[in-house]
C-alpha cells in the first residue's frame, strides 16, 4: 500500500503562480497513492476557479472514498473560522483524505486554537512578528485493507492534519491529536504538514516515523515539515521520495507500507463524519 502527505498549497504552481486544475489532478495520478493526505485544500474559491479540489484529486487518482473538513470560511480577504463538524456552505479551505480502499468510520478532530496573536521571529529577522494562528483540525478514517496474506480484510486508521507555523503551539497540537488517537484501531498512520523539522515530530509524538526525507521548500529542501509518522503494526518498505510535483512549496511525500501483523482492535461498524 502506498501512502502519500502533500501541502498542496491551493494546487498553485510557484512558477507560474497559476492553479492548473488539469496540471493539479496529474501531478496527484503520478503520486499513485492508495491513501492520501492533502493540507491547504480549496472548496469553492475563485483562486481555484471554484472547483473541490478534493474532488478532483479524488476522481485523478481513483479513490472513491474522500472527505473534506473546512477550517476556514470565505475567501483569504475575509476569513473566519469553520467548524470542523458542521460544515460551511460557502468557499472554505481546509484538508482532505482520500482512500483508495473503503472506509468504515470518519471522524473529524478540532485541535487546540490559539485566539490571540503571539510574537515569532521568522527567519532573518531581529524583531518579532505579531501573528495569528489560523483554527486546525485532524481527520482520521478507518479504512479496510487486504490482509498479505490473502485472508480477511484488516482495519486500520488514517490521518491527515496541518498543524500550526508557530514554535511550540504545533508541538502541544501534536501531544493533543495523539492522545485523541489513543482509541482508534491500530496501527494508525497520521500524515501531514506539521510544521515541525526533522525528528521533533517524532521525539513530541513518540511515534515512529515511516521516512525520513527533507520536503521543504520545494527547490534544493534543506527541511523536513511533512511527516509520516506510526503506531502500531506497520512498516515502511521503501525509503520513502519527496517529489517535486510542479506545484505547491512543498514536495510531496511518499512511501511504500505494509501491515506486519494483525491488528488488535476491533473494527468500528459507524460511518460519520
Amino acid at each position: 500500500m502506498r501512502l502519500a502527505t502533500f501541502n498542496i498549497l491551493h494546487g498553485r504552481s510557484l512558477t507560474d503562480g497559476e492553479v492548473d486544475l488539469d496540471r493539479f489532478g496529474a501531478a496527484v495520478a503520478r503520486l499513485d497513492a492508495d491513501v492520501l493526505a492533502l493540507q491547504e485544500v480549496d472548496r469553492d474559491q475563485p483562486r481555484s476557479h471554484g472547483a473541490d479540489l478534493t474532488a478532483v484529486a479524488a476522481e485523478a487518482m481513483d479513490a472513491p472514498e474522500h472527505r473534506f473538513v473546512a477550517t476556514l470560511a470565505g475567501t483569504p480577504d475575509l476569513w473566519s473560522a469553520a467548524d470542523g463538524e458542521l460544515q460551511p456552505n460557502t468557499a472554505s479551505y481546509g484538508i482532505a483524505l482520500l482512500s483508495r480502499h473503503p472506509v468504515l468510520s470518519w471522524h473529524a478532530l478540532a485541535l487546540p486554537a490559539l485566539t490571540r496573536k503571539v510574537p515569532v521571529v521568522f527567519p532573518g529577522q531581529r524583531v518579532p512578528s505579531m501573528v495569528q494562528d489560523e483554527p486546525r483540525a485532524a481527520l482520521a478514517a478507518v479504512i479496510e485493507v487486504p490482509a498479505d496474506d490473502g485472508g480477511r480484510p484488516v482495519a486500520m486508521t488514517v490521518v491527515s492534519t496541518h498543524l500550526s507555523f508557530i514554535p511550540g503551539w504545533n508541538s502541544r497540537q501534536l501531544r493533543h491529536l495523539v492522545r485523541d488517537l489513543r482509541g482508534v484501531p491500530r496501527p494508525v498512520v497520521l500524515m501531514g504538514d506539521l510544521n515541525l523539522e526533522g525528528d521533533r515530530a517524532a521525539r513530541v509524538s513518540r511515534w515512529r516515523p515511516l521516512t525520513s526525507t527533507n520536503t521543504f521548500p520545494l527547490e534544493n529542501p534543506n527541511r523536513q515539515l511533512d511527516h509520516v509518522l506510526a503506531d502500531g503494526p506497520i512498516e515502511a518498505t521503501s525509503l520513502g521520495r519527496a517529489l517535486d510535483t510542479g506545484l505547491s512549496d512543498h514536495r510531496a511525500l511518499v512511501v511504500d507500507v505494509a501491515l506486519a501483523r494483525e491488528p488488535e482492535h476491533s473494527v468500528p461498524a459507524s460511518r460519520h463524519l
